[in-house]
């Protein structure tokens, strides 16, 4: 299915009867990757998985997009999908998708609608302070963008910078496009942890004890400031718990969400 949002084509999935459940992927994720929990939950609940423009099928914005950007699309979104009879709702959001559900929720952005449970999986939302050795390669790395930003040196290496940038930051900000790398380094930077005291939805946390990308203690964390919320560790699991551990997973969101096996 497809919705306009600000001139950009949005794809998304949509399955199921019931009340209503949306789901937010990761950065440089799509829906796709959630198609076991959509027919899981689409059993009992009406399930809705976009592809955040950027990503999957959908467009990519002509301008950098900060976590607020994400935040209104994702409240747009959850309007456009929803019916006069959708007065609560269930949201779910794997790392960017939790992080951007996270301000969502927890701002009050969401007028009219009642968020009765919300799910983090490996959600991303806390900055941490940068390690020695990482200070010392953006240092680098900046040295070496000013020197290739000369227009001396581009005119004789104009592919230069193009190749350090390629070369730096995670695989993530690699595989990007120059776009998506402003609003990812936009994204990453602010740390949403003020906003989780306000969530007043019922809160299920789902981590990875291996995630090394959102590490388990930011899970804990967030389990201490949302009030009345729980955690389910999932041994054995990375940042893509949902699907390092499906079974496990499954189980979970059934119990959570009382789908019978």
């Amino acid at each position: 299915m497809e919705m306009t949002y600000q001139g950009l084509r949005v794809q998304y999935i949509e399955q199921g009867q019931g009340p209503l459940v949306v789901l937010f992927h990761g950065w440089g994720a799509n829906k796709e990757l959630f198609r076991s929990l959509i027919d899981t939950l689409a059993v009992q609940y009406r399930v809705v998985a976009p592809d955040t423009p950027g990503f999957g099928q959908s467009q990519e914005p002509e301008t950098p997009w900060s976590l607020e950007d994400y935040c209104e699309f994702s409240r747009a979104f959850i309007e456009h999908v929803s019916g006069p009879e959708d007065t609560e709702i269930i949201l779910m959001g794997h790392s960017h998708g939790g992080r951007t559900l996270i301000r969502l929720v927890g701002s009050g952005m969401l007028r009219g609608k009642v968020v009765r449970k919300l799910v983090l999986i490996d959600s991303a939302g806390i900055v941490h302070e940068k390690t020695p050795q990482q200070l010392r390669r953006i240092k680098r790395y900046k040295r070496g963008k000013r020197f290739l930003s000369l227009p001396p040196v581009k005119a004789l290496f104009p592919h230069a910078l193009e190749r350090l940038q390629s070369k730096s930051g995670s695989a993530d900000y690699r595989a990007a496009s120059p776009v998506m790398r402003q609003s990812m380094v936009k994204v990453v930077n602010e740390d949403v942890r003020e906003y989780l005291p306000r969530i007043e939805a019922e809160t299920l946390l789902v981590w990875g004890d291996q995630d090394q990308d959102t590490p388990l203690s930011d899970g804990q964390l967030m389990e201490q400031l949302i009030p009345g919320s729980g955690l389910a560790v999932l041994a054995g699991a990375g940042h893509f718990s949902f699907l390092d551990r499906q079974y496990q997973f499954l189980a979970v969101m059934r119990s959570f969400l009382g789908i019978p096996s």
